[in-house]
């Protein structure tokens, strides 16, 4: 059993799409995930699974969702070695930014160079981001609730599904993950 970090798009984001997190605890136990731990009230979940079941997850839980809750809800998986080289690849903390300011958003799939080439690194000043494989590192010193760098904005031009996390929150998951093991 190999552990994994789920990310969950929109779940429980300003009073829309409320999912109580015992109840994905318990669609994640009845896809057949072992250890399930959720974080917080926004659809972080940590898990144990085989490969095949692994693979098999993001499908079986966006279903469960969208029958019992009526929407849907992109999930992401990262395993714990992926977590660790996200955490440890920031390059704005390299520069010295507060960690406050930071962000990563995950990807489903890993963007098309020629897409990433269409994003406007002046879009949102002073706001800064860097793609690297299937994360995009995000700095945003003013706030992310003044940013125009969201999920529409990168969904749109990459033309995959993303979620961002804060920067305590990837450690905290990290975290987690690392002790499933």
């Amino acid at each position: 059993m190999t552990p994994y970090v789920a990310l969950l798009r929109a779940i429980n984001v300003g009073g829309r799409n409320m999912l109580p997190m015992k109840d994905l605890v318990a669609i994640f136990s009845a896809a057949g995930c072992g250890g399930v731990r959720p974080y917080i009230q926004s659809g972080n979940v940590v898990f144990e699974a085989g490969a095949a079941l692994a693979r098999r997850v993001p499908a079986l839980v966006e279903k469960a969702i969208a029958d019992r809750f009526g929407f849907a809800a992109p999930v992401l998986l990262r395993t714990a070695d992926q977590m660790r080289a996200v955490a440890g690849g920031n390059p704005f903390l390299r520069e010295g930014a507060d960690p406050a300011t930071l962000h990563v958003a995950f990807l489903a799939e890993e963007p098309d160079p020629a897409r990433v080439a269409t994003l406007d690194p002046d879009r949102s000043p002073p706001d800064r981001f860097i793609v690297r494989g299937r994360e995009i590192y995000l700095c945003f010193p003013k706030g992310v609730g003044r940013t125009k760098l969201g999920n529409q904005y990168f969904d749109s031009r990459l033309g995959t599904a993303s979620t961002v996390r804060n920067w305590r929150t990837v450690l905290k998951l990290l975290e987690m993950v690392s002790a499933q093991r």
